[in-house]
């Protein structure tokens, strides 16, 4: 019993101490101690698991394991709210809740509009028991294992007050420095970017890995409480409350009266709301009493007694100072304005890409324009004018290079593509080194004890001058000059062995072939099933597969005729990395599925959703995620959603049940 009484007294204390840090910003130990009582709680459930606990404070740190979201029904429908973009707007709310109080005295909660991911919370006898996203309003996904990662969310509520079942609605946010570290790394690796928080907390949430949802370090605010038995009548009284539970509640609300102060609440926080550490678009104004929300009652859409006001897309002029131009992992040349820094929606902006030669053309862009930069919805910053009234009479237009700015390769344009290419890739720095990331990465080979500054320094010091040299390195080579760094250097050596087991299909899209993403390399080791007919595939071959056309089959032709790229492929070979399928892939693929785009949806009966995306691939076929006219059919389970049944009617896509679908293979 004594280590019993350790573990629960460990969760008490890091409830305590995950409420200072993530919802009062008031730690009180260091990250170190944290971390030290938090290895002691993981180690003692490991030893204990009778003693498991679904709210334990261990449950933060996620599981690699995938998870399976089902479909769940809100108690309380989550509609949307309407919007306006003009005083006026306001004042015809504001008039119509007078009428429809027939004049009876009100009060309105005036309060920030986070963009992030919806979410309802439902908590009985004080623990967290189900975490649900918007979905379609109706039902949506049960994410609660997710959900209990995110540190400012309470697992166990404080104190005694509240109701035994209730619900609390939020936001779910990526804060803007975690966004921006994502997107840094996202582009080192040429990953595509994430277009703004909101986009990049949703796509967190929705991983089925919540280890990753842990290492993102989402944030989130509570903006409404449901249920029969609440504390107060008043919207922002019971939101105190729930402050007083453990809750985060945005610090800018207020409770006001008049037309004119609702209009000053939005001017102070125009401006104010650039100095928050997460994406806000506008504000939203409720009726503060619950009981007058009620007589108020809803359109078919959304409430009576509440609306958002959003603010315009943010913009600033600065000049344009320079041009410089980036090479990619695949010879893709990308032009980048670099600005007189600028405020710009809770960042400092000097740097957006220009896309290429054409995007260029198409403003007709000198060097010292002052140009407007934009960030509508938060997004990434981009050009989108010119103040041409401003432009100085000796000011040049800007030549695009005719050649790569670092190893001097003539550029070229392939027909129909708007990029410019080095066409040097085993000789030009950045792609050797970008071809060098994208091989470790973790959707390729996964050798996660690597990264882009381990890869520089390696390739700086002549160790690697391509990814088949990564399998020549020793131990020795890189422990040190004193040994100090023996430990990472094992691992890094393991981590590499460890990447021949990698299938077949991921190292097809580690080669880096341009134009060869991770759906098309599955395509292609599916149908040719080992390097040596993939190598020898003709044009003609290769365009039997659908979805690749002709720039695609030029290029894969053009990887396997480079000498230097099969003295690497045979490199690869010869230290044992896997070259064709395996056994048991060749036995259950076909082409029975090939130029059907599918849709799953809802809960299965034999096969998770992620092995049917296996079978539809293995098969020929390929998973979408949305429906639309050129959807071939959905694979139904169990509580498909209401939006998507009405889609695939109106659509005329076929549904086809999970029998039907192994009857079909």
């Amino acid at each position: 019993m004594d280590e019993l009484n350790r573990i629960e007294e460990l969760r008490k204390q890091l409830h305590e101490y995950n409420y200072k840090y993530y919802v009062l910003n008031q730690p009180t130990i260091s990250d170190q101690e944290f971390d030290f009582l938090m290895h002691e709680l993981i180690d003692l459930e490991s030893r204990h698991p009778e003693f498991a606990d679904p709210n334990s404070p261990s449950n933060r740190v996620g599981s690699d394991l995938n998870q399976e979201f089902i479909h769940v029904k809100h108690k309380y429908p989550m509609l949307s709210l309407a919007n306006t973009y003009n005083e006026q707007d306001v004042a015809d709310f504001y008039n119509s809740v007078k009428r429809g109080l027939k004049g009876e005295d009100f009060d309105i909660c005036c309060e920030m509009k986070y963009d992030g991911l919806s979410i309802s919370l439902t908590y009985i006898n004080g623990k967290l028991v189900r975490g649900v996203t918007r979905g379609d309003g109706v039902n949506g996904d049960d994410v609660t294992a997710n959900v209990k990662t995110i540190r400012c969310i309470p697992l166990v509520l404080h104190g005694q007050e509240y109701p035994s079942e209730f619900e609390i609605r939020g936001e779910i946010l990526l804060p803007w420095n975690e966004f921006e570290r994502l997107n840094r790394q996202r582009e080192a690796s040429e990953e595509p970017l994430f277009a703004n928080p909101r986009n990049a907390a949703s796509g967190t949430l929705k991983s089925q890995n919540s280890k990753l949802v842990a290492n993102r370090h989402l944030d989130s605010y509570l903006y409404y409480l449901l249920g029969d038995n609440l504390p107060c009548d008043g919207h922002y009284e019971n939101l105190m409350e729930a402050q007083r539970w453990g809750f985060k509640i945005s610090k800018g609300m207020k409770k006001v009266k008049t037309l004119q102060e609702i209009y000053d609440f939005i001017e102070y926080w125009d401006s104010e709301r650039k100095n928050l550490p997460v994406a806000t678009d506008g504000i939203v104004l409720k009726v503060n009493s619950i009981r007058q929300q009620n007589a108020l009652g809803y359109t078919a859409k959304s409430p009576r007694w509440a609306i958002a006001y959003k603010y315009k897309a943010e913009r600033a002029c600065t000049p344009l100072q320079e041009v410089t131009f980036q090479v990619g992992r695949t010879g893709a040349i990308t032009p980048v304005a670099n600005m007189q820094a600028v405020q710009l929606a809770g960042t400092t902006v000097k740097r957006a890409t220009l896309n290429n030669e054409d995007f260029i053309r198409s403003f007709d862009l000198h060097i010292g324009d002052y140009v407007y930069v934009e960030k509508g919805g938060e997004i990434i910053p981009k050009i989108v004018g010119v103040d041409v009234t401003k432009r100085s009479f000796d000011a040049k237009p800007i030549d695009f290079i005719t050649h790569c700015p670092e190893c001097g390769s003539e550029l070229i344009r392939i027909d129909g593509e708007s990029a410019h290419y080095c066409p040097n890739d085993s000789g030009c720095p950045p792609q050797i080194k970008g071809r060098i990331e994208h091989f470790i990465s973790r959707k390729a080979m996964n050798i996660d004890s690597l990264g882009p500054e381990t890869v520089d320094e390696y390739y700086r010091r002549g160790l690697i001058k391509n990814f088949a040299d990564l399998y020549d390195i020793h131990v020795q080579d890189i422990n040190g000059f004193d040994g100090k760094k023996e430990k990472s250097a094992v691992k890094i050596v393991k981590g590499i062995a460890d990447s021949k087991n990698v299938p077949f299909e991921r190292l097809v899209y580690a080669l880096g072939i341009r134009f060869v993403g991770e759906t098309s390399a599955k395509l292609l080791a599916r149908h040719f099933k080992n390097i040596d007919s993939l190598a020898n595939a003709s044009m003609e071959d290769l365009q039997q597969i659908a979805g690749v056309g002709e720039v695609m089959a030029g290029s894969v032709i053009g990887y396997f005729h480079n000498p230097v790229n099969m003295e690497i492929v045979n490199r690869l070979r010869s230290y044992g990395l896997k070259m064709q399928l395996s056994g048991e892939q060749v036995d259950t693929s076909s082409n029975i599925l090939s130029g059907k785009s599918i849709v799953i949806s809802g809960v299965f009966k034999y096969h998770s959703r992620d092995e049917y995306k296996q079978i539809i691939e293995s098969n020929g076929g390929k998973n979408v995620g949305s429906i639309s006219g050129k959807t071939s059919f959905i694979l139904a389970g169990d509580n498909m959603g209401p939006s998507k049944l009405e889609k695939a009617g109106r659509l005329g896509v076929d549904i086809v049940s999970e029998d039907e679908f192994l009857k079909m293979i």
